[in-house]
C-alpha cells in the first residue's frame, strides 16, 4: 500500500504539510498519491536512527548482511504486480522494462549476498612481525576494510528500480555494513514507497537494527542538501546529471568534515567507425545504431550520443542511411514533462549551433510526451572549436562528426571530456594499426566496447561503469558490479594486536 509517507527507520511519518504527486507521462495525468516531503525534523531521526544502527550492523556477520539482502530481494519479488504497475503509471516505461529492471534489481542483492557471506571481499593483508630486525623491530601489522558510516543514496530518474531505492548504491552499501538513507526521486515516489516497504519488512524478519534503512521525501533540492551537509551522514551515492551531481559534490566539499561523493553524471559515449568498417558494413552500423540511438527514448546513462569518422563518400551515404534508419523508428514516451521538454530544448540549441546541419528529424505528431528522433552533423573544425557541442543532449539524439583525417581524429577525441564509455567499429585487418587509438580513447573513458554498441551495462565483477570527470567525480570506482562496494569502505589497520581482540578473519 502506498501511504505517501516518509520511512524513518521502521516508522511511517508525515510531520510536514509540503506535499506533491507523481506525474504519468503516458496518459499525462496526474496520479492519485499524494507525498509528503520530510521535514528537517524526520531528517535528523533518520540520520540519528542511522548512526545508532550503524553500530550494530557494521559489526553484523556477512552471513547476517547476505540474509538481509536475499530477505530484500525476496520482498521485492512479493509485490508482485502492485510494483510493475506503479512504475509503469510513473514512469511511462513498458512492462516489459520494469520487469527486466526488477530482475536487475533482484540480481544484484542476491550477488552482494553472495560477495558477503565471505569475508575474502575485505581484502585481509598481514605482513607479520620481526621484532629482532636490526636497527628498527617490524611491528605485527593486519589491515582490512571496513564500513565507512551512514550512506545517503540519491534515486535515478531514468531507472526507478536498478538505480534507485533498492538499487546498486543502496545494495553495496548495505552489503558493505553501511545504513542507508535514500532521498527518494520525485518523480517515482511511490515506487519507492512500495520498494523501502519491502526493505523495512526483510529488516524486521532478519532483526537488523532500526534505522539500518530509511526512505526519505523530497520534490525539490532542499531535502537533498541537507541530508549530504548532514554531519552524522559519511558518503553520498548520486545517479543523474552534472549539474545535479557536481551540486551534491561541491556542498560536500564546504562541510566540516568533507565526505566523499561517489556521482555517476553525463556521457555522449563517442563511437569510433573506421573507414573499413564504413566500407564493409556501412548499412549494418546504421541498422545497429538507429535501434540504440533510440532504445528507451534515448533515456539510458550509455546512450551513443556522438560518432567520430573521416570524411569519406561512404561517410557520407552513412550518415544519411543512420538518418533514415532512426527517424523510422516509432517515438517513445520519455519519463517526464520536463525532461522531454529539456531534450527538445538542448536539441535545439544544439542544431541553432553555427554550422551543425540537421541530417534527420522525425517531423509527424507525436502524444505528449513522446520524443521523436534527431541526428546532426558538423565538420571536426567545429566540434573542435565550438564546445557547446559536446554537452549531453538527453534523449534520442545524435552528432555525427565528419573528420577531416585521422590525426583531427585524435585530437577531439583527447580534448572529450570524460566519458563513461568509448566504443570503436572495425575490422580485423585494422588490428594492428589501432594502438594509438585505443590508448587516446582509454584516457577519457572509463570502458570500451569493440565492435558492438554501448547501451547496456553487464553486472558483473569486470564491468567499469564510472569513468574521467565528468562521467563520474571519481574515476577509481565503478557504480556497478561487486568492485562497487569498494566506495563505502575505508582501510584499516590493526597494530600488535592481541589475537582474542582481532577480528576472525585477520586471526592466526
Amino acid at each position: 500500500m502506498i501511504t505517501g509517507k516518509n520511512y524513518i527507520g521502521n516508522t511511517l511519518s508525515n510531520k510536514g504539510t509540503k506535499t506533491y504527486k507523481t506525474f504519468n507521462p503516458k496518459s499525462n495525468e496526474v496520479n492519485e498519491h499524494q507525498f509528503y516531503e520530510a521535514t528537517e525534523e524526520e531528517i535528523n531521526q533518520a540520520a540519528q536512527l542511522a548512526t545508532e544502527a550503524f553500530s550494530v550492523f557494521s559489526q553484523a556477520s556477512g552471513e547476517k548482511r547476505a540474509e538481509f539482502l536475499n530477505a530484500i530481494a525476496d520482498e521485492i519479488l512479493a509485490l508482485d504486480t502492485k510494483l510493475i504497475e506503479t512504475y509503469m503509471s510513473e514512469s511511462g516505461l513498458p512492462e516489459g522494462r520494469a520487469i527486466g529492471e526488477r530482475g536487475r534489481t533482484i540480481f544484484q542483492l542476491r550477488m552482494f549476498a553472495v560477495l558477503v557471506k565471505n569475508d575474502q571481499w575485505r581484502e585481509p593483508k598481514l605482513d607479520a612481525s620481526d621484532y629482532d630486525r636490526k636497527p628498527i623491530p617490524k611491528p605485527d601489522l593486519r589491515k582490512m576494510l571496513i564500513p565507512i558510516g551512514p550512506v545517503v543514496v540519491f534515486g535515478a530518474s531514468n531507472f526507478p528500480l536498478a538505480y534507485s531505492t533498492a538499487g546498486g548504491d543502496t545494495a553495496s552499501a548495505l552489503a558493505a555494513g553501511c545504513p542507508v538513507i535514500v532521498k527518494s526521486h520525485p518523480m517515482h515516489a511511490g515506487t519507492g514507497e512500495l520498494v523501502s516497504s519491502a526493505i523495512i519488512k526483510a529488516a524486521k524478519k532478519t532483526g537488523m537494527p532500526n534505522g539500518v534503512f530509511s526512505n526519505i521525501n523530497s520534490s525539490g533540492i532542499k531535502v537533498g542538501e541537507q541530508l549530504v551537509m548532514h554531519p552524522q551522514v559519511k558518503a553520498v551515492g548520486f545517479t543523474g546529471s552534472i549539474y545535479g551531481g557536481r551540486a551534491l559534490y561541491n556542498l560536500a566539499a564546504t562541510r566540516k568534515e568533507p565526505i566523499p561523493v561517489f556521482a555517476e553524471m553525463g556521457s555522449i559515449n563517442p563511437v569510433i567507425i573506421t573507414q573499413k568498417s564504413l566500407e564493409t558494413r556501412a548499412s549494418e552500423i546504421a541498422t545497429t545504431y538507429s535501434k540504440s540511438i533510440t532504445l528507451g527514448a534515448g533515456q539510458f546513462c550509455t546512450n551513443p550520443g556522438l560518432l567520430l569518422a573521416i570524411e569519406s563518400d561512404e561517410l557520407t551515404s552513412f550518415i544519411s542511411d543512420l538518418g533514415e534508419k532512426t527517424i523510422a523508428q516509432d517515438p517513445q514516451c520519455m519519463l517526464h514533462p520536463n525532461i522531454k521538454n529539456s531534450f527538445v530544448n538542448k536539441g535545439d540549441t544544439v542544431t541553432n549551433e553555427a554550422e551543425t546541419k540537421i541530417v534527420a528529424e522525425y517531423k509527424n505528431t507525436t502524444s505528449a510526451n513522446y520524443a521523436g528522433a534527431k541526428i546532426v552533423t558538423v565538420s571536426g573544425d567545429t566540434f573542435l572549436s565550438n564546445t557547446y557541442l559536446h554537452q549531453e543532449v538527453f534523449g534520442p539524439f545524435s552528432m555525427v562528426v565528419q573528420c577531416k583525417n585521422e590525426a583531427q581524429l585524435l585530437e577531439i577525441i583527447s580534448k572529450l571530456e570524460g566519458q563513461l564509455t568509448g566504443t570503436i567499429l572495425a575490422e580485423k585487418e585494422e588490428y594492428s594499426q589501432l594502438g594509438k587509438l585505443v590508448q587516446t580513447l582509454q584516457n577519457r573513458v572509463g570502458r570500451i566496447i569493440f565492435n558492438g554498441a554501448p547501451t547496456g551495462v553487464e553486472v558483473c565483477d569486470a564491468m567499469t561503469h564510472g569513468g574521467p570527470y565528468p562521467a563520474s567525480t571519481d574515476s577509481r570506482f565503478t557504480a556497478v558490479g561487486n568492485g562497487s562496494i569498494l566506495r563505502w569502505v575505508r582501510p584499516f589497520s590493526y597494530q600488535d594486536f592481541p589475537e582474542e581482540l582481532l577480528p576472525e578473519i585477520l586471526k592466526n
